[in-house]
């Protein structure tokens, strides 16, 4: 049962992270295996915690609904239905888990609206920002660092922390529009660290 459980971890990230976020970063066997490792480091009494459905951040003005994702049919991590809500990605820990929890957004307008993630870049290292729970807990984090990633880069660093402590990424697209590909140059990380 625990192979098979290791095993449908390791196909999963493999197809996430060979289009992570429509077409991202290119497929890294060492992130599966670290985050197959994160997923058996999660403490028995972060049972309590409940499942996010809020994210405020402050400094750029976002209040938004969570949405919960997991994977596209073609293997792709899967974005937010609404570009004015983020998404939690449901196969990685739950915000206020030991490990790197992700949150997804949509960067740049759509049909005269703005996207949740359009600002994301504007944050920088001690900005806090805070997840609310479906039981009305609040889970605050602070801003580590961002850091820009071109499509085919290494996605070791976003998924595992190794550090058991808790930590929520935010990934989002960021750069020039390729009519193409249909896809944006770069993608931006917000790494936080849970207060």
């Amino acid at each position: 049962m625990f192979l098979g459980a290791v095993f449908f971890v390791l196909f999963s990230l493999y197809f996430i992270f060979s289009t992570f976020i429509s077409g991202e970063l290119t497929p890294v066997v060492e992130s599966a295996v670290a985050f197959s490792g994160q997923i058996n480091q999660i403490n028995k009494e972060q049972v309590d915690l409940g499942l996010p459905v809020r994210l405020k951040i402050p400094a750029i003005k976002v209040d938004a609904a969570i949405e919960y994702v997991g994977l596209t049919l073609d293997g792709a991590m899967d974005t937010p239905k609404n570009q004015e809500d983020v998404a939690w990605f449901n196969l990685s820990p739950r915000p206020g888990e030991i490990g790197s929890a992700i949150i997804t957004g949509h960067y740049g307008w759509k049909n005269r609206k703005a996207s949740a993630f359009d600002n994301l870049y504007k944050l920088r290292k001690g900005d806090k920002l805070y997840v609310e729970d479906d039981m009305g807990a609040i889970i605050t984090f602070v801003v580590r660092e961002n850091r820009r990633y071109d499509p085919d880069a290494d996605a070791t660093y976003i998924l595992n922390s190794g550090d058991k402590k808790a930590h929520l990424n935010f990934i989002t697209c960021e750069g020039d529009w390729d009519k193409t590909t249909k896809s944006y140059s770069k993608r931006l990380v917000v790494f936080t660290d849970k207060e």
